[in-house]
């Protein structure tokens, strides 16, 4: 087979990946979901196991053109089937679903489901006869097209109930320049930012996850929205819009999330991150967060977006001096210290301190009260995100004239890494099993030797027992 040239789009193709609920098997729309990215596409990744309602509502939030999932634990005709009709209920009849499943579904399964729907399945034969390039340039060409505004004369009225479908068209009407459609957004009253930036890898999306949970949880009454920003492939124009894997709170009524690509080189968000602000204050949110990409050491873009910025960085910055060459540390109003349960996170946490001391001229003041505080996102219940939270919702209430109170406390008390196993002990199941290798190959050394005594004793009494027989007969 030829190798094939990859499809090129004509719009932008957004496409929604997972695996189904129950499926671990994540390998196959890894592979695939990469192809699509390097077509050209905007590919907005959940991960694996995920469950229909997770999916569907991802893709409507995210004004997707199409939904691709790979199913291998057999529940394939009743999963992609509820998925096509609780999208045609939403109205979203449009977004096209794609599937792959290997040999787990059949071809009576493949017509079953082609029949009540679902755009494509393909099947190993259509891999074999079509590549893998091709398979996902029919994909993309089948799902290139713009996604309908519907009624413009509602669509006002519908963002102000806070519609996810009708918030995410009027945003991607920004996105396409349409803005005489979004001009309903220019008088409303800006709603609260929180800007969260940071290096790649600082656990952002984490952070953020469980900055939305506590809010959740705190202010039982409001809502919240999550835009989050992640590069485009200079090379391809692609993205892969992943935030989403990290985000488990956002599966809520209560939150509206959706993810952007930069869509150009070298910057942090995407141009358009204000319009979808002002939509989100029409549908008054009351709380909007705005997550960059991964940016170094000179950007700080997100200030101008937000009423309050917190930077993200990690213990392991290497020397003291590069703290000197971060730009958004003379600009951040908080700055979160994550994976704190790093080593030499506590010294990480002093220069910090020292160096936004620095920054801002507050000499006379304790370093205890530099906000700068210490978290593990991926730890539940974490105190260090507890104060961290409770210090973004005060920092907010002061900017921004609220009168919101949180029940969470600013306590003095350091994110500690909680083990199941301590760290001392993580070897210790494998040093048993080496320690009886040991004994077993110190066994079977012995028990080789025993017998090779065993052979020589046993040739020495034959040999003495045929001597004695031939000195009878003599």
């Amino acid at each position: 087979m030829q190798p094939q040239a990859p499809y090129t789009p004509s719009t932008t193709v957004r496409v929604v990946t997972a695996a189904s609920l129950f499926d671990g098997h994540d390998a196959a729309i890894n592979v695939m979901r990469r192809i699509i990215q390097s077509t050209g596409c905007e590919v907005i990744h959940l991960g694996h196991n995920r469950s229909v309602k997770e999916v569907v509502d991802c893709a409507i939030q995210e004004d997707a053109q199409a939904i691709a999932m790979t199913s291998y634990q057999g529940g394939h005709v009743e999963y992609l089937t509820y998925m096509r009709r609780l999208l045609d209920e939403q109205g979203a009849s449009h977004i096209r679903i794609f599937a792959g499943g290997g040999g787990t579904i059949l071809p009576t399964e493949i017509e079953e489901l082609h029949a009540a729907g679902v755009t494509r399945v393909y099947s190993p034969d259509d891999g074999r006869a079509m590549g893998l390039q091709g398979m996902i340039n029919d994909l993309v060409q089948k799902s290139d097209f713009v996604p309908p505004v519907g009624e413009l004369e509602t669509l006002a009225d519908q963002v102000k109930m806070r519609s996810p479908m009708a918030i995410a068209r009027a945003i991607s009407c920004a996105e396409r320049g349409q803005k005489d459609h979004i001009a309903f957004a220019d008088s409303a009253k800006r709603a609260p930012v929180l800007g969260i930036t940071g290096t790649g890898g600082a656990g952002k999306s984490s952070l953020t996850d469980e900055i939305v949970r506590r809010f959740l949880l705190d202010q039982p009454e409001r809502r919240i929205a999550v835009l989050s920003v992640d590069p485009s492939k200079r090379k391809t124009g692609g993205a892969l819009l992943g935030d989403r894997i990290r985000m488990n709170a956002v599966s809520d009524d209560r939150v509206y999330m959706r993810s952007f690509a930069t869509r150009e080189a070298n910057v942090a968000l995407n141009p358009h991150v204000a319009d979808a602000i002002r939509i989100l204050s029409y549908a008054e949110f009351d709380l909007i967060i705005v997550e960059t990409a991964g940016i170094g050491q000179s950007d700080s873009q997100i200030t101008d977006v937000c009423d309050v910025s917190m930077y993200v960085m990690t213990p392991e910055f290497g020397a003291a001096t590069q703290l000197e060459k971060i730009d958004m540390i003379d600009y951040a109003d908080l700055i979160a210290l994550n994976k704190f349960d790093k080593r030499g996170a506590l010294d990480a946490l002093r220069d910090v301190r020292k160096q936004y001391q620095r920054s801002r001229q507050r000499f006379g003041e304790p370093l205890e009260n530099m906000p700068v505080y210490g978290t593990i996102a991926s730890q539940f219940n974490d105190p260090g995100t507890n104060t961290l939270y409770r210090s973004i919702i005060d920092a907010l209430a002061t900017r921004c004239s609220l009168s919101w109170s949180s029940s969470f406390l600013i306590t003095s008390e350091m994110s500690e890494k909680i083990y199941i196993i301590p760290p001392d002990r993580t070897r210790y199941l494998a040093e048993l099993v080496e320690e009886n290798k040991r004994y077993d190959a110190h066994v079977q050394k012995q028990a080789s030797i025993a017998r090779t005594l065993w052979q020589v004793m046993g040739t020495i009494s034959h040999l003495e027992e045929r001597r004695a027989a031939e000195r009878q007969r003599r």
